[in-house]
C-alpha cells in the first residue's frame, strides 16, 4: 500500500469505526432520538434542513476563516516583537497569559455590549481572540530560542536584520507556527459557534444547533455537531496542505 493511499484510507476507516461504535452504543442501551441520535438519524435531518445547513455552514465558515486570518497577522506581529525583545516578551507575557485564562464564553456579552447589532463583527472577534495566542506564544518561543551562532556570523558578513529573519528566523519558526496553527483552527471554531449559540441574534451552524434544542429535535444538533466537525477537519487539512507546502522539509520521514 503507497504512503499516499495509506494517508486517505486509515482516516476514513477510523471514522466508520467510530460511527459504527455510536451506532451500536445507541442501539445496545435501547436510547430513543430524543434521548440520543445516531448516526441513522441524522440523514433525515441532512435531508430535511438541507438549505439552512448550506447557508449556515457558509456563515460559520467565512467568520471562522477570517477570524483566522486575523489571528494570524496579529500573532505573527506580536510573536516576532516578544521573540525579538526580551524586554517586551517580560511586559506582554503575563497580559497574555491572563486574558488567554479568561473563560471566552464570558467575553461574548461584553462584546455585545460594545458592538450592539454588529454579530458578524462579534463572531469574527471571537474568533480572533481565542485563536491567536498559540501562534503568538510559538513564535516568540521560535525566534527567542534562534541561535546566537547563527546570528552572529550573518552579521559579520554584513547581512541586514531582514536577511537574518528570512535566512534563519523564518524557517526556523515555521515547524513552531504551522504547529500553532493546526490547534488555532479549531479554538477559532469554538468562539464563532460560541457567539452563534449565545446571541439572540445568532446565525450560522451554532444558530442551528440552539434551534434544534429549543425545540428538543436531537437529531439535528447531533448532526450539527457532525457538521461542524467536518469543518474543522477540511479546515485543518487545509493547514497541513500548506505545511506541506512551506515546512515539508521538517517532517521527520518513517523508516
Amino acid at each position: 500500500m503507497s504512503e499516499r493511499v495509506r494517508q486517505i484510507i486509515v482516516p476514513i476507516l477510523a471514522i466508520l469505526i467510530f460511527l459504527a461504535g455510536w451506532e451500536a452504543l445507541v442501539w445496545i442501551n435501547g436510547w430513543p432520538n430524543y434521548v440520543m441520535a445516531s448516526p441513522s438519524d441524522l440523514p433525515a435531518a441532512y435531508s430535511r434542513f438541507a438549505d439552512l445547513f448550506l447557508i449556515g455552514a457558509w456563515q460559520t465558515l467565512w467568520r471562522t476563516v477570517l477570524g483566522l486570518l486575523i489571528a494570524v497577522f496579529a500573532g505573527l506581529a506580536l510573536g516576532m516583537l516578544m521573540g525579538f525583545s526580551r524586554t517586551m516578551r517580560d511586559a506582554l507575557y503575563p497580559l497574555l497569559v491572563g486574558f488567554n485564562a479568561i473563560p471566552k464564553a464570558t467575553l461574548v456579552p461584553v462584546l455585545a455590549l460594545l458592538f450592539i447589532g454588529q454579530h458578524d463583527f462579534n463572531t469574527v472577534m471571537m474568533a480572533f481572540l481565542i485563536s491567536f495566542f498559540p501562534i503568538a506564544v510559538s513564535i516568540s518561543v521560535g525566534l527567542s530560542t534562534l541561535e546566537p551562532e547563527y546570528r552572529d556570523i550573518l552579521r559579520a558578513l554584513g547581512a541586514s536584520r531582514m536577511t537574518i529573519f528570512m535566512k534563519i528566523a523564518l524557517p526556523k519558526t515555521l515547524p513552531e507556527f504551522f504547529g500553532a496553527l493546526k490547534v488555532s483552527v479549531t479554538l477559532a471554531f469554538i468562539g464563532t459557534n460560541l457567539v452563534e449559540i449565545v446571541s439572540p441574534h445568532g446565525r450560522g451552524l451554532g444558530a442551528l444547533f440552539l434551534s434544534g434544542q429549543t425545540n428538543s429535535n436531537y437529531p439535528l444538533m447531533f448532526a450539527v455537531l457532525i457538521a461542524l466537525a467536518l469543518l474543522g477537519i477540511v479546515l485543518y487539512y487545509a493547514v497541513v496542505a500548506l505545511e506541506k507546502i512551506f515546512a515539508g522539509w521538517a517532517e521527520r520521514q518513517e523508516s
